[in-house]
């Protein structure tokens, strides 16, 4: 029976789509049988970054509305055999998806997987709150800006109110995901320090990502991070939260990019 976590956030760019492929792959690196789903009905950017676009046959609103089975809208993924992706929509909007059919979907997920890795659409509306409704575990993605950082708080009151365990008069485990840190801009105070952001949101941290061009350049050829470069500092601070996930006591650090020699040389020049 699947752990079912969403990955959410009140604004939109913060890195969740990144967060959901990265935390799936180490995941399933890991041993774990994975799905990544993408409730981002209408955008549909979670099979650009997993380098599945071209495979998209079926999606998650056919598999709702009955349309395709799931084994037929599953895709998997060619570099790790337990990593799966049910993509969304591109045509359609958030309205076709129905709470009958996306509990029906979400417990056949439950039934076929060891985690079900739910991509939210930012904000507050109908779509992100059918991807937290089904889930344990809620990962919130935010950038250290305040108005990234108020926005998440907005986020974390829903998973307190809207969501099946809050029903059941259950508490949500929360996690917290910091994105595009960078220490020295946080020690001149150009964006907000760890501490400020964990202060105000109050849920626990699983993880810091450091500003790096590896994310970038893993999102353009189409693979998590943890896959492409699983050396670079986001995938190491990814791989430490998939563990963290699982359970597992990791100490907390911010990881930071090892310089090759040449890189070395071309700053000093540069200098």
């Amino acid at each position: 029976m699947a752990k079912v976590l969403v990955v959410t956030s009140g604004k939109g760019g913060v890195g969740k789509t990144t967060t959901t492929a990265a935390l799936g792959a180490a995941l399933a690196q890991g041993g774990q049988s994975v799905c990544v789903v993408d409730f981002d009905v209408g955008l549909r950017n979670l099979d650009l970054i997993m380098g599945a676009e071209r495979r998209v046959v079926y999606d998650l609103i056919n598999v709702v509305n009955g349309d395709a089975k799931l084994p037929q809208a599953l895709i998997k993924d060619k570099r790790v055999e337990t990593l799966h992706l049910l993509p969304a929509s591109q045509t359609r909007d958030k309205d076709a998806l129905t709470d009958a059919g996306v509990a029906r979907v979400m417990e056949e997920l439950r039934d076929k997987f060891d985690w079900v890795i739910c991509d939210s659409p930012a904000g507050i509306e109908r779509g992100a709150q059918l991807a937290m409704y089904h889930a344990d575990v809620a990962v919130v993605v935010t950038n250290p800006e305040v108005s990234s950082v108020r926005d998440s708080d907005r986020i974390i009151g829903l998973l307190d109110s809207k969501t099946a365990k809050a029903e059941k008069g259950e508490d949500m485990e929360k996690h917290l995901i910091l994105t595009r840190y960078d220490p020295l801009r946080a020690d001149r105070g150009d964006m907000l320090k760890t501490e400020d952001v964990l202060d105000i949101l109050s849920i626990p941290l699983l993880a810091i990502i450091p500003e790096s061009q590896e994310v970038l350049r893993a999102s353009n050829l189409g693979c998590p991070v943890t896959l492409n470069n699983p050396l670079c500092a986001p995938a190491r601070a990814y791989a430490d939260a998939a563990r963290r996930l699982k359970g597992e006591e990791v100490p907390m650090s911010l990881p930071v990019e090892r310089k090759s020699f040449l890189d070395k040389l071309f700053m000093r020049r540069a200098a």
